[in-house]
């Protein structure tokens, strides 16, 4: 089963949906899941070098009571699986194209770009890393295995930019407007950080409902 993970580094609840996935997945151990990350830009505008975060947040939700519900919405979830979110430690929002090109480029690795994606998460949601400045993710990139060497030549070539805006274009033709959004076999498709069992059931009926296959044995 190949399931498309649309979201965004810079997004809490991506993270969370991410191991909720995960947990669903441990759930039905009979089901062999490809996972492929495909980049929506939550924030399209945001410059290169990104913006401090409480100019950030008060642009975005304005109030302060707004922005600690919305973040302490996020916080209690995040505990039940295991995430220990650092909002006080993020002093800038990033601009999150150079950690997608990242990962979009790490899917030449098989597994180890999933490995990544939680890397890039944990950086700056439980450390306050700045994931848009190369140094970090070319040594996040390391950590999980990758070759740095290669992972730097990649962020500081040209390659990439255009394959993200257009995956990003694409997941909005499709009509996606929020972030995490699950498609199995590009037939099935919720949104949100659902609940493991939500997604194990979607898991079940994307597999009840899988086209006859034709051997070619």
């Amino acid at each position: 089963m190949r399931i498309d993970i649309v979201f965004d580094t810079v997004c809490p609840w991506c993270f969370i949906g991410k191991h909720r996935l995960e947990q669903a997945l441990a759930l039905r151990p009979g089901v062999k899941a490809e996972l492929r990350w495909r980049p929506f830009l939550l924030n399209p505008d945001l410059p290169p070098e990104g913006m401090d975060r409480d100019s950030y947040l008060e642009r975005k939700f304005g109030s302060s009571y707004r922005i600690q519900r919305i973040q302490g919405a996020a916080q209690q979830a995040g505990e039940s699986e295991g995430i220990t979110f650092a909002f006080e430690r993020m002093t800038r929002t990033p601009n999150s194209v150079q950690s997608h090109r990242l990962i979009q480029w790490a899917g030449a690795y098989g597994a180890l770009q999933t490995d990544l994606v939680e890397a890039v998460f944990r950086a700056y949601f439980e450390e306050g890393r700045d994931i848009s400045e190369l140094a970090v993710l070319v040594l996040l990139a390391e950590q999980v295995g990758l070759p740095a060497r290669e992972a730097l030549d990649h962020l500081q070539s040209s390659d990439g930019w255009a394959e993200i805006e257009d995956q990003n274009a694409r997941m909005h033709r499709l009509g996606v407007t929020g972030v995490p959004c699950y498609i199995l076999d590009d037939r099935y498709a919720v949104s949100g950080a659902q609940e493991p069992d939500m997604l194990a059931r979607l898991i079940d009926i994307a597999r009840e409902t899988e086209p006859e296959r034709v051997s070619t044995r």
